[in-house]
């Protein structure tokens, strides 16, 4: 999705998709410096996605990225990951909105 946007794109210097807005969703996309990219898709309007979009990547890189055993590429199998990404989603629900 991130490359065909990049050619789709009108403009030069396009880096690809950021934010998707339509009727019924908005979907926004987080890419990090190495290259791995973070989706959510929320209700049109929702505030504070750029922000949960950043600390997911802070877990991914704590829980996921810090552990010998992970392969990249692979599916992500972290019960530590997937606690604390539980917390945060749970945590932000009350402050994202519109």
């Amino acid at each position: 999705m991130h490359a065909i946007s990049q050619q789709l794109s009108p403009t030069l210097g396009c880096y690809g998709i950021e934010l998707l807005e339509a009727d019924t969703f908005d979907l926004r996309c987080f890419q990090a410096l190495t290259g791995t990219k973070f989706f959510v898709v929320a209700e049109p309007g929702t505030q504070g996605l750029d922000s949960l979009l950043k600390n997911v990547y802070g877990l991914y890189v704590d829980y996921v990225l810090k552990n010998p055993f992970y392969e990249v590429e692979m599916p992500i199998r972290c019960e530590l990951f997937d606690l604390s990404l539980t917390q945060l989603i749970r945590k932000d629900k009350g402050v994202i909105g519109r």
